[in-house]
């Protein structure tokens, strides 16, 4: 590694905080790039540290681990936001980690992350903070109804949060969520749910994907299609107000922008999450550097890959609903379309809503790259009399 540049050269040791599906995907990019590549885990079974060189066992901000890891990682990267800012800032002080403890900082609380967008007036919806009884009456009148009451800290696939949709209905509410510290967001009647992956250089330097067109079920993300047909100019803006985040955060590395687009044809922020994106799995096949790839290159310091996509594509997750009535018929999904793409992740127990893993197609028209996906998936069905 030079010092001076902060470049991370192969076949230098780097780490990934976190050790779920996209920590394993990661180690698998980094391996490929000629890294030894390791893990800060809980257990030595978990899906990245299955698959990684080395594994520091502890949770993300025990600090004999993070001594530990700073003695094995010349750099450290994340698999998910939720890592104790103070931990990351005190690892930065002794290797290089990429996104920086601010970036996390901000996007792991949905209050910090909405003022954020504020100050730096990206369109997103109206909102207002909960921390009193007395908040939530306001926001009830002043957002309106129905809106959304979701925890400040922590929530994801739609845990965390309850729809509101009458007055008398917000306080029962705000109870279920254990009366902790809440955003409101005013209800948005959106015609799509999109998303870009953006990647930021050391440099400053960024590209994009393509957006992408998401579709979920019970608020979990069950497809994904891109380019996602929206036109040229929707497109353009997604991918731009996705650099003008990536820069405001001043962020290195992968990021990911949701929006809802609404019938208007107006993007308003969801969220940010400053790491891979489960929309973004479909470039491991799809495009010429995946998310992986690019994760790897932030955090190392190296010049960014290419974001074109050699083809349209079209992603469908597989949860742990499928395996309800035995192991899914691999074999018949796959004779059925031998162009579908299988990725599992190593866990070991099925659970419903549980990602178990995802299958991507590519073809021509993203549509028919759907078509296809969604049969695949259903032919791992057990049919029952």
């Amino acid at each position: 590694m030079s010092a001076a540049t902060g470049i991370v050269h192969p076949p230098a040791s780097i780490a990934v905080i976190g050790s779920g599906q996209l920590g394993r995907m990661f180690i698998q990019a980094a391996q490929q790039m000629g890294y030894q590549a390791g893990v800060l885990s809980a257990t030595n079974e978990t899906p990245a540290a299955q698959v990684a060189n080395w594994t520091i066992l502890g949770p993300p901000d025990h600090l004999p681990a993070l001594r530990a890891l700073a003695d094995r990682a010349e750099a450290v990267t994340v698999e998910f936001e939720n890592v104790s800012a103070p931990a990351l800032r005190w690892l930065a002080r002794r290797r290089i980690v990429r996104p920086g403890w601010r970036t996390l900082w901000i996007s792991q609380n949905r209050h910090r992350e909405k003022a954020f967008l504020t100050r730096h007036g990206v369109p997103h919806a109206p909102w207002r903070s909960v921390r009193t009884e007395d908040e939530l009456n306001l926001a009830v009148r002043e957002l309106g109804l129905p809106l959304i009451l979701k925890t400040s800290a922590t929530g994801y696939d739609g845990k965390g949060q309850v729809l509101v949709e009458n007055a008398a209905a917000a306080a029962g509410a705000w109870r279920s969520l254990g009366e902790t510290a809440c955003v409101a967001e005013a209800w948005v009647e959106f015609a799509a749910e999109l998303s870009v992956v953006v990647v930021r250089g050391r440099d400053g330097r960024s590209v994009a994907y393509p957006p992408s067109l998401n579709h979920h079920e019970r608020h979990i993300l069950s497809s994904t299609t891109t380019p996602a047909p929206v036109g040229p100019i929707v497109a353009q803006e997604a991918r731009d107000a996705a650099f003008a985040i990536a820069q405001a955060l001043d962020a290195v590395g992968v990021i990911c922008v949701e929006f809802f687009l609404t019938s208007e044809g107006r993007l308003l922020v969801n969220e940010i999450a400053p790491r891979p994106h489960n929309s973004g799995h479909l470039t491991i096949e799809a495009a010429c550097s995946s998310q992986f790839d690019q994760q790897v290159r932030a955090v190392c310091g190296l010049p960014l890959g290419d974001c074109k996509l050699g083809s349209p594509a079209a992603m469908v997750n597989l949860l742990g609903d499928l395996w309800a009535d035995g192991e899914p018929l691999w074999e018949r999904a796959m004779r059925a379309d031998p162009g579908v793409k299988l990725h599992l992740y190593g866990k070991r127990t099925p659970k419903a809503g549980r990602k178990m893993g995802h299958m991507t197609v590519l073809d021509p028209d993203p549509q028919t790259a759907l078509a296809r996906a969604l049969a695949a998936r259903r032919a791992l069905v057990r049919r029952t009399s």
